[in-house]
Parts: C-alpha cells; structure tokens; sequence
C-alpha cells in the first residue's frame, strides 16, 4: 500500500502525482505534422517578404518564387511527401532540425541556450539557497520518477477545460487503446501534446563532436552533478532500488558542498563548454586521452547540473546576466538544462536547444516551481541528516596538460569578450495587459508584436525580418513553426502612428489595429496547424544540399538571405512560475526580445550587442504600447 501512495520507506513522496492516463497515452495516436502545399508555402513566403522589399526588388523575388514553384521546387516537394509518407513514425522537419541544431558551430552560450527564471517562493523564509536547492532538487527528481513510471499527466492542451479536464473524461479515455486515444480528445476539443522530448530533460548531454555534435543521454547514472565556485561535485540521489534519497541527506550534502572552502580551480572547465563546437571537441579528446575519461563520464550521465552560485543578485537585469551566461565557470552550458540557485535563493534555468523545445521545459519548470512550493520536501526548521558526506559527495577532479589549459585560458577570453558585448535590457509596462485588450476585442500577441514593429520603425525607419517562435507540438515529433509578425498590416498602422498621425482619427487608428490583430491572429492559428511557411522552405533547401546538387536560384536570392537574417527575434510565455525568460540575438545586429503579456501588465526583455541600441528599442516599445492602448481607449494621442 506504501508504494500504492509512492511513498519510499523515508516517507517522502517518490512521485508528484499518479495520472489516471498513462504520461505517453496519447502519442501513438497524435497526428502528423502535414507537409504544406507548395503554392501556400510560396503565397506565405510572399506576403511575409511584401513589407520588407520595394516594388523592384518584389518583383524580382516573385519572380524566382514563382520559377521555383513550377519547376525545381515542385520536384524538390514531390520527393519530401514521398519520403514524408515513408517516415511515418516521425515529423519532415526532425532530421533536419536535429542538424541544423546539432552541425552549428557557434557556441552554445548566447546563440542557441536561453533561460526561463523561476518566481520566488511565495514563503520568503523558503527561499534560503540550501532550503529551496534542496526542495527544487527534489521537485525535479520526483518530476524524473513520475515521468519514467508513466504516472506524469499527459500534456494536453484544453479549449474546453469543462469537458475535457476532469475526471470523469480520464476515467473513459485510458481504456480507449492508444492508437485511438487522440480522437478521443478531438472530440472533446483538447489537443494532447507530443511528449517524445520529454526523457532528453535527464542524464542528457550535448557532446562536441567535429562537424556534428551527438545527443548522449544514460538513463543508469544515479547522481547529480553540482558546481560551485568553478569545482565539480557528484553524490547519488537514486538508491540501488531506484528510490529517492531522503531530502534530508540531500540538503546534508548540499549543505556539505555550501561550506567547502576549496578555492576556485585555476583553470575551471566549465569554459569549454561555451567554446566553438569544433574547438571544444578537439579539446575533448584532450581531455579524455589525458586521463578523464571516467570524470567527463559523471558530469555526461549525471540526472541534471545544479550551479550554486555564491552572490546574490541586483536587479532583474543582473538576474537576466546570471541566468542566461553567468561567469562561464560554474555552469556546464552541454547539459540539457542547469538549475542554477543564487545565494539570495533566486532560481532559474539554462537550457540547451537542441533536444527540445519551451514547451517540455516549461512543463517541467511548472511542475517544480508547484511541488517546491506547495509540497516542499524540507522546511528552515529541518535538520540535515547526519550522514557522512564527505564520503558521498565526490569532488572531481580533472587532470589537466599544457594544451588543455591553454585552452581553457583562451576559452575564458573569448567567453568574457562575448559577454562584454551582450547588452540587457527590461521594462515593464503597467498601464494595461491582456486584459483590457481582450475587452476591445484585440489579440494581445498581436498587440505586443505591433509594438515592436511600431518600435524599430521610430528608432531606425524602417522594417525588418521578425521571426516569432510558434510549437507544433500539437502533431508528433513537432518543434516549431515562425510567424512572421511583420507585415504589410504592421507596416502601414506603425507608418500611421509614426509618420502620419496627424491625418489619422481615432477610429482609423483603432481599425488599423483591429486588422492587424486579425492578421497576425490567422499566422498564428497557420502556423500552430503546422501551415506556416518557414519549416516547408528549409526542408525543401535541406533535401536539395542533401543530394549535392546546386542550391536553386530561389535560395540565393538576397532577399530570401535577408528574411532568414532575423534582425528582431521574439519568444513569449507566460507561466506561475516563471518571473522571465530571455536569450540573446540570434544575429549580432539583433534583438532578442522575451516578452509576457500579463492580466494587467505587459514584460519585455531585450538582448543586443553594439551595433544596436537596446535601451531605446525598450524606450520605444513602451511608447509604442502607450499610443496602441491610448488608442484603444479612445484617447487622442499625440507624438
């Protein structure tokens, strides 16, 4: 009956909760991720690139779409439904991303990992740095063991929450057998979520590899792997029956690690891991031939990274730092995530990209920040166990030749030069949220997306390619489609309001942005439906390189270079447990913009580098939402 409950003989709970539907129910059933038609896939790629070219260059770009359409793409598509239909146990777009992931050679830190920061406990005495690593740690390993023994909720997305999120509609589902069990939820109007990324969130690692790194992920390895202050510790938090370690030898240990005085390696690690891929991988085998083997083996196995740092933060703007890069040494940025807690308490994640997506880390963020907080595992009052822990808790130790650290050194200038470079910057709007705008009937994402649009239009004049980050994970093996929040509807309503305000009434400016908000509602609605164009193009360009022949004229107009040249990148979410997220540019004459619609507020973070000016983007986004929702109000605005 013990394990009945999921408790372990310490008593505290192995599991966060047992679903009634099996974790995976739904994913033998999900739908596939449709290959578009081509002649919609050139129709949205033209209305994407109509706001950014002149009527010449247009032409010009119609042109070779249309070229490309009829001949060369249509072949090109013909063999991407053909192979599409042989693979049906995936998605077109999985090899391609895993690659296009995985043979990047650029650093992970900056381009590719972003970061998610947890809210603090509502119990401000829990948020004590040993107190809530050790409830989070133990949030997390309950969020492992409920997932592998299939008892994690399944990820669905509800229209009807009425209908389908109860337990009588449970209770009926997980006796309909698993190849059907999708149309069951259909019929209820819920949407069950690919979950295939889910077991990359443990043991898994990132390894450098030349040319093509590898996903490594061995679900054996028992420990947990903890840095601080530059230095390397393991200790086991799964016993030999693949129980949980009681919380109170957990907080022993961590308590044990808090008070090392070891000082900080001379030449710490954690460096390479923010080194180009190919640089990095042969300083891996360095590293393994001079006798590491077994060390790199622990910190590649280990459940997760969990990065004690000894400072506590600022502001949002140095816990947005700390979180998206930190000081290089005491992160391991290959794992698939690091959880990082300040001295103050402050928590956050790192993650890495390629295995997966938001939408798997931020289940797994909601579902910790919730147990941490309602059913922490240790209080302030708990004592530590008395457990011997300088016996359990391994520092490691890594030998190190004239190559390596050479190359550690070099590792730590370009880290701190890139570092130095990245700007962030944030401001939160508090004159109204999603609130008033679903009163006036308005998309809020819409309404974020204008004023960014309006933004760039005042500081630079003009408009440029805007990618904005949409799941698919509504079909199996699904990642991500792009909308393409620019357009002729942004640009003529941010022209209005920028250049032109004093020819507009009130009610003019009020419907150019109802229509943009239908616009952008429509490239939303397509490409969470997996109807986007961005993904179709890049399969089809990627089959072409594939077979070695030349690339088709289409991909190198300059045009379509410019369109995939995202000068302001943008993600949003919103979360009870998430303060903010952010990345950095995904070019170096770029934004990226993390932004929040709240009920009553609107949050955004910008990073930058130079040749950008980040702080006046945010200046004029916040100027921009003013007029949006003076506007909306009714309100004459002026410039």
């Amino acid at each position: 009956a013990r394990w009945r409950r999921g408790y372990s003989s310490a008593g505290a709970a192995e599991y966060l909760h047992r679903s009634i539907v099996p974790t995976m129910h739904y994913q033998r059933s999900l739908p596939r991720l449709p290959v578009p038609k081509l002649e919609d896939t050139i129709g949205r790629y033209l209305n994407a690139q109509k706001p950014l070219l002149n009527d010449d260059q247009f032409r010009k770009t119609e042109e070779l779409a249309h070229h490309f359409e009829k001949g060369i793409g249509k072949e090109l598509h013909e063999q991407l439904v053909a192979q599409d239909n042989q693979n049906k146990h995936t998605s077109y777009i999985t090899g391609p991303w895993f690659d296009m992931y995985l043979k990047a050679r650029e650093p992970v830190v900056l381009n590719f990992n972003a970061f998610m920061s947890f809210n603090p406990d509502p119990k401000s005495e829990y948020n004590d740095q040993l107190i809530r690593a050790t409830n989070m740690t133990v949030s997390a390993i309950r969020f492992m063991k409920t997932f592998r023994a299939g008892y994690l909720e399944p990820e669905v997305f509800h229209l009807n929450p009425e209908k389908s999120d109860t337990q009588i509609f449970k209770k009926i589902i997980r006796f309909v057998p698993s190849s059907l069990s999708w149309f069951g939820a259909y019929m209820v109007n819920a949407y069950p979520l690919d979950m295939s990324q889910y077991f990359r969130l443990f043991n898994s690692t990132r390894l450098p590899k030349l040319n093509r790194d590898e996903l490594y992920t061995d679900e054996k390895a028992k420990h947990l792997l903890v840095l601080r202050n530059g230095n390397f510790y393991i200790f086991d938090v799964i016993d030999r029956d693949g129980n949980m370690l009681k919380p109170s030898e957990i907080q022993a240990h961590l308590k044990y690690i808090l008070s090392d005085n070891s000082p900080a390696p001379a030449f710490p690690l954690g460096y390479l891991s923010s080194e180009n891929r190919d640089t990095w991988a042969l300083l891996r085998k360095n590293l393994l031939d001079n006798g590491n083997e077994e060390a790199l083996q622990k910190v590649d196995s280990a459940v997760f990274c969990l990065s004690l740092d000894d400072f506590p933060l600022k502001d949002f703007v140095h816990l947005s730092h700390t979180m998206l890069h930190g000081d290089g040494a005491n992160r391991w940025y290959d794992k698939s995530f690091n959880l990082i807690i300040t001295k103050d308490g402050t928590a956050g994640i790192n993650f890495e990209h390629s295995w997966g997506d938001g939408v798997a880390v931020l289940r797994f963020q909601n579902e910790v920040f919730k147990d941490s907080t309602k059913a922490p595992a240790i209080s302030p009052q708990s004592q530590p166990a008395s457990v011997d822990s300088s016996r359990a808790v391994q520092k490691l130790d890594f030998k190190l030749n004239d190559a390596l650290k050479a190359g550690i050194t070099k590792a730590k200038q370009k880290f701190d030069a890139s570092v130095e470079a990245l700007s962030l910057d944030m401001i939160q709007f508090r004159e109204g949220g999603k609130d008033l705008l679903k009163q006036k009937k308005v998309s809020p994402d819409a309404v974020a997306q204008l004023a960014f649009q309006m933004a760039f239009l005042r500081q630079y004049n003009q408009t440029v390619a805007t990618y904005e980050s949409c799941s698919t994970a509504a079909f199996k093996h699904g990642r991500t489609e792009t909308i393409r929040p620019a357009s002729i509807h942004t640009k003529k309503c941010s022209e209005a309001f920028v250049r032109e305000l004093s020819k507009h009434s009130t009610e003019e400016l009020q419907k150019l942005i109802v229509e943009c908000s239908k616009y952008h509602g429509r490239l939303t609605k397509e490409a969470a439906m997996g109807q986007g164009f961005d993904r179709h193009l890049f399969g089809l360009r990627y089959l072409a390189l594939s077979k070695g022949t030349a690339l088709p004229d289409f991909y190198q107009d300059q045009a379509y270079a410019r369109l995939n040249h995202n000068i302001i990148s943008t993600s949003t979410l919103v979360s009870p447990a998430v303060q903010l997220g952010g990345f950095g540019p995904v070019v170096s004459d770029g934004f990226g913009v993390g932004y929040q619609v709240h009920d009553d507020w609107i949050g955004c973070n910008v990073s930058s580098y130079p040749t950008r000016n980040g702080k006046e983007f945010l200046q004029c986004i916040y100027k921009s939402l003013e007029d949006i929702f003076n506007v909306l109000k009714g309100k004459k605005i002026s410039n």
